[in-house]
């Protein structure tokens, strides 16, 4: 007997989970933008598929690798057209070992993202079951409908705010922390200090380029993926609030006939 099988898979799909943390799904993703994503930051585009784990270890990785290598350094010395001293600061050690999981990062999260999206289509076949309620000691999670421009609104303010509009607590508390680790070490806020000052000069020369460039791509993620999250949560709620009322209200005699078409005639 299979001791590791889970008991209360009762059914063979969900189609999304209703819990504590925050609300989980399948839905249609282009497989291209997740890619995308992953190409700008490693980590994004498995984080949009909510692949927690996968997505913080190669964020992690790109964080640690990118900075001993210079990467986000020498891109600044090229878009600047100083290649040569570009060449000079990227340390090879550490640069060499980017490229392998930086392209798996890219090629994983497109393949799984197609995966899901046979999975989403079985789910909509099968009409798979999912929970809508979630009620404990420390949160309340439940199904409505939120506004999406919101959420992006609330992420240009702060990078995990519009995560925790929507309720995705894991997302919400992984933006937070790291963009506070990136707004310190680059020295963004003093640089803006200055640059109210009207000291454009020093406000320039304080900022620590090679973190700073950190933050456009988690800028850009938190918009996106509240946005997103956003718009499929309330077709979410609209599904479930369908399945509810068909199956409490509507007539079991109930049927939709068939349309007939002019050529038929």
């Amino acid at each position: 007997m299979n001791n590791y099988r889970n008991i209360d898979n009762k059914f063979r799909r969900y189609g999304a989970h209703v819990s504590l943390g925050g609300t989980t799904q399948f839905h249609i993703r282009n497989p291209y933008i997740i890619a995308w994503w992953s190409a700008a930051f490693p980590g994004f585009g498995h984080l949009l598929l909510s692949k927690y784990l996968r997505g913080l270890v190669l964020f992690i990785w790109e964080v640690v690798v990118n900075y001993n290598a210079k990467i986000n350094l020498a891109m600044v010395h090229s878009f600047c057209g100083d290649i040569q001293l570009a060449k000079e600061t990227l340390d090879v050690r550490w640069t060499l070992m980017y490229i392998p999981v930086y392209l798996f990062g890219i090629w994983d999260s497109y393949r799984t993202s197609m995966d899901m999206n046979k999975v989403y289509l079985l789910t909509v076949r099968e009409n798979a079951p999912f929970s809508s309620f979630a009620i404990g000691t420390l949160e309340i999670n439940y199904l409505d409908k939120r506004n999406p421009v919101m959420s992006v609104i609330w992420s240009l303010f702060m990078p995990g705010l519009g995560q925790l509009h929507i309720h995705r607590l894991l997302t919400a508390f992984f933006c937070v922390v790291w963009t506070i680790i990136f707004l310190y070490f680059s020295k963004t806020l003093v640089a803006v200090h200055h640059l109210f000052l009207g000291d454009m000069v020093k406000a320039t020369s304080v900022l620590d380029k090679q973190w700073l460039l950190y933050m456009p791509s988690m800028w850009g993620f938190a918009a996106y993926d509240s946005y997103t999250n956003t718009v499929e949560n309330n077709k979410l709620y609209d599904s479930e609030q369908r399945n509810f009322l068909m199956k409490h209200f509507q007539s079991p005699e109930f049927r939709i006939k068939k349309e007939t078409r002019w050529d038929e005639t």
